[in-house]
């Protein structure tokens, strides 16, 4: 008997609790005020995109929604083509703070994006229509402003490659895209390879498998698809730099020498061959540090002849020190000034009348390099 007591007061017990709990409970109150007015930019900005430049953004702004019960509401800016109704936007972005405040800045480079998204071409214009949608729990109310951008386009791709490879029958790797050539990326968009070409085909691709986007040059153009590039006569080293963030060719040039240039002689000493892989080596190289009164001079950097002139390949330091003890970088090459003196290495002091032999490394998958290897 006393159980069954027991038993019947924690049932009362838990009856008065769930009782209480639901006189606790409130309805979630998910109403929201409409969007004010769309601030900025103003109703048919004409914006001229510069995907290129970092620093290029457009900023927009619009009055705050208001929740009823004076809780937090979440913005998101939605972009879609003309004469759509944003059932379906081309492209959402959450504002600034996370999605709190009232205002967002968006990249020309992001921008470029949505406007290929809105069937706008390169160095070509449209019309791109933009709002913002207020959200509370999951409750979310459209804008009723809407304002329309006018953006120019300039040449080049609104995705451009994060990397870039070349492959086919005059290429290095062959036809076999796993074995591609990669681009050295300069920065977005920027790619260059020192390589060797022989008869044959080849083109451009963002990844080694053959799922990766392809691409070709027409004359300066870059253009996206499977067209490829001939190449005829014999197997020559060349140097190849693109830009897709304007769709050009920037230079396509045999490099018909490397030399081993000594600053006192203001002259190259001995020359490089190429081997492969954007590398370039030496035979046996006399070194006599030249004599001026105040001692010897041992400086040095590299000269690349090219079907498009001379490119010089020294130390990012104007004045150097010798190399004795120094770190790997110290050997990083650059491109540099044809200045006779600045941007030079200096020979190891034991190379003074004796032979050398020197390699040059440019291929892409380190920092550009050499090596001086006294004999």
């Amino acid at each position: 008997m006393k159980n069954l007591k027991t038993i019947f007061a924690l049932m009362l017990l838990l009856s008065l609790a769930v009782v209480s709990c639901k006189k606790d409970e409130k309805d979630l109150n998910e109403n929201i005020s409409p969007i004010g007015a769309l601030s900025l930019p103003a109703n048919q900005a004409s914006i001229k995109l510069t995907p290129s430049n970092a620093a290029a953004t457009q900023q927009f702004k619009w009055t705050s929604a208001v929740p009823e019960d004076g809780g937090l509401i979440l913005y998101e800016v939605a972009f879609d083509k003309e004469g759509e109704n944003f059932s379906a936007p081309v492209f959402k972005v959450v504002s600034d703070g996370g999605g709190v405040q009232p205002q967002i800045t968006i990249s020309h480079k992001d921008l470029t994006k949505i406007a290929a998204l809105c069937g706008i071409n390169s160095s070509s214009t449209g019309k791109v229509n933009w709002t913002v949608i207020a959200s509370k729990a999951s409750n979310k109310k459209t804008g009723q402003d809407i304002r329309t951008l006018q953006l120019e386009r300039p040449a080049g791709f609104a995705e451009v490659p994060t990397e870039l490879y070349l492959t086919g029958s005059a290429s290095e790797g062959g036809d076999d895209v796993s074995k591609a050539v990669k681009f050295k990326k300069l920065e977005d968009g920027v790619f260059e390879l020192y390589t060797s070409l022989k008869a044959g085909t080849y083109s451009l691709t963002d990844k080694p498998a053959l799922a990766g986007r392809k691409f070709f040059a027409e004359g300066a153009s870059i253009k996206e698809g499977t067209s490829t590039i001939t190449v005829t006569g014999n197997a020559k080293a060349y140097y190849l730099k693109y830009d897709f963030n304007v769709a050009s060719v920037i230079e396509v040039s045999e490099v018909q020498s490397v030399g081993l240039y000594m600053s006192a002689y203001g002259n190259e000493i001995g020359q490089l061959n190429y081997t492969s892989a954007g590398t370039w080596a030496s035979g046996i190289i006399p070194v006599v540090f030249y004599q001026f009164s105040w001692g010897r001079d041992e400086r040095y950097k590299f000269a690349i002849h090219t079907s498009s002139g001379i490119k010089y390949m020294g130390s990012s330091n104007v004045n150097n020190v010798s190399p004795v003890g120094q770190a790997a970088s110290y050997f990083y090459l650059n491109t540099v000034t044809n200045d006779q003196w600045n941007n030079t290495y200096k020979f190891n002091p034991s190379a003074d009348n004796k032979s050398i032999k020197a390699t040059v490394n440019l291929g892409a998958s380190s920092p550009y390099t050499h090596t001086i290897v006294t004999q």
